[in-house]
């Protein structure tokens, strides 16, 4: 298999793991912080810790785990931030689309230099702006369409979903928006690793 093409389906799973793990906090227990921005803060969290865990084989070399989180850390922390921040201040779909271009631009220029700014800096961080905010969106079309089951328009889907409870709808809905968010967002970042160390 294409080394790049590896690395790719490496971040979408892996981060897809990690995001269903994530975003299970928003579908089960969204108190558990005490208020929507502790959730927000968990929620961080679990991606930060987790990521590694699942993903820290994209990196070349030896000692990759120590090595994937002093990289990951610092890009994944303010990618995070200026997503609330965009949220919290622009609001709506201006500020997911910016905080999707925002984010993944620190998150690309962080383990790009990391990386000690491989060539082809630009390729990797539009791909993954690009995987990121079309699985952060799918994902969210997935989770207003099927809080509501007649709105669904997949028939396989629809057939799962029927006899569902409001609330079990509900944490399917979550749950799908964190599964396509995590395929997108670790598509992305299995590319963008893939491309920049495809020399070393």
């Amino acid at each position: 298999m294409n080394p790049i093409l590896r690395s790719t389906l490496h971040g979408a799973l892996g981060f897809a793991a990690v995001s269903l793990a994530a975003y299970s906090i928003w579908a089960f227990a969204p108190r558990l912080a005490g208020s929507e921005y502790g959730m927000y803060a968990l929620i961080a969290l679990v991606f930060l810790a987790g990521s590694g865990l699942t993903m820290s084989g994209l990196l070349h070399g030896e000692k990759r785990l120590g090595r994937f989180y002093r990289m990951f850390l610092p890009a994944f922390f303010g990618y995070a931030l200026l997503w609330i921040l965009a949220w919290v201040f622009v609001k709506g779909r201006p500020g997911e689309w910016l905080g999707a271009a925002a984010g993944t631009l620190f998150f690309s220029a962080v383990c790009w230099l990391w990386l000690r700014r491989p060539a082809g800096f630009w390729v990797g961080a539009l791909v993954l702006f690009v995987l990121h905010t079309v699985g952060y969106f799918i994902g969210g079309e997935w989770m207003y369409s099927v809080s509501k089951v007649d709105n669904v328009t997949l028939a396989v889907a629809k057939v799962f979903l029927e006899g569902l409870t409001r609330q079990q709808l509900g944490i399917v809905a979550k749950l799908g928006w964190g599964l396509f968010h995590g395929l997108g967002f670790g598509a992305g970042i299995g590319f963008a690793l893939g491309w920049w160390q495809r020399r070393s």
